[in-house]
């Protein structure tokens, strides 16, 4: 198998970005194919000590950046290292690609480069977060500000279809972001979709509320994107806080480093369940071959845990699965 990677997205790369693809040759026994600048690639390598065996390169000169617009990857930047990734893909040149840059310009290209699934409406951004009994899946988390409950039904069922094949989750959970758990609560647009959804085969659980997300209360969380988007944001944010105020409670007196002695392996052991690398990037679901977004400011763990999720989606046939679902 063969995985494209963008060896200039992000606000590490490409350092970060081929360490990761040199652990994930060896802990997932995949081919690499980097995109971006051939000689930038080989020094960095060189000048770190990084094994380039199984990682082929494609050269591209130029780079898309945070502040290019979406669709500038389809036109001033289509020979950019994710331009260039998103053409190997579309020729077949590899099994998936991955990038954790511009998530406005990757969403555009796995929907007009790559295209849609046959009878999907839009593709979401779904990425996968940790819960307090596991994980749980996030769609749409910002593609598409304005949705129709047709599509939050299509977000579901291509949530459930991954969770259940890529995460290994038996009877998907599925609920309905809301402001109330009653039936006739929220928008018309949240109305209809509680409605489509109760009608499905999908195991629809009801409308959640937000502080009951984290608990773990279902496995596909869904939502329009602007709503997704601040669950995302809100959570990433909050999270962030806690750790920082653990860290200063522990870190900040000898009382504090005292305790932190002796619960070391326990916080550790938190901090690793709440860790965004863990689950490595967010697959753009709805896209007709497999295309991940990696964090902004991926690290190697990032990048090689985003392989394996991209490796254990193409082996689960997981596209042909939503196909199916669909139908």
């Amino acid at each position: 198998m063969k995985i494209i990677v963008d060896a200039f997205g992000g606000d590490n790369a490409p350092l970060e970005i081929i360490k990761g693809c040199a652990e994930a040759v060896q802990a997932h026994g995949v081919e690499i194919l980097l995109t971006g600048n051939e000689g930038a690639i080989r020094q960095a390598a060189a000048q770190n000590n990084i094994s380039l065996d199984h990682i082929a390169i494609e050269h591209c000169e130029d780079i898309l950046t945070m502040h290019d617009s979406a669709e500038s990857v389809l036109k001033a930047k289509k020979n950019s290292s994710m331009g260039v990734g998103f053409r190997l893909l579309t020729e077949g040149k590899g099994d998936a690609f991955i990038s954790a840059g511009n998530s406005g310009a990757l969403c555009v290209g796995a929907t007009l480069a790559v295209k849609r699934i046959k009878g999907i409406k839009r593709p979401a951004f779904a990425p996968v977060l940790p819960s307090a009994t596991g994980c749980f899946m996030l769609l749409d988390g910002g593609a598409n500000v304005d949705c129709r409950p047709e599509m939050l039904r299509q977000f579901a069922v291509m949530g459930a279809v991954y969770m259940e094949k890529v995460m290994h989750i038996e009877k998907p959970r599925v609920g309905l972001a809301n402001v109330g758990t009653e039936e006739h609560k929220g928008t018309e647009l949240y109305r209809d979709t509680y409605k489509l959804l109760r009608e499905s085969k999908l195991n629809f659980i009801g409308n959640v509320e937000g502080r009951d997300i984290p608990k773990g209360v279902c496995d596909v969380v869904v939502a329009d994107g602007f709503t997704g988007n601040v669950i995302l944001k809100t959570y990433e944010g909050v999270a962030a806080v806690l750790m920082n105020e653990i860290k200063g409670m522990f870190g900040g007196s000898v009382k504090g480093k005292a305790a932190a002695g002796l619960l070391l392996k326990d916080l550790k052991s938190m901090k690793a369940r709440f860790d965004y690398n863990t689950y490595g990037g967010a697959p753009i679901l709805g896209a007709s071959k497999p295309v991940f977004k990696a964090h902004g400011d991926a690290k190697a763990r990032t990048i090689k845990n985003a392989v394996g999720l991209c490796k254990d989606y193409v082996a689960a046939d997981a596209i042909g699965e939503i196909s199916a679902a669909l139908k």
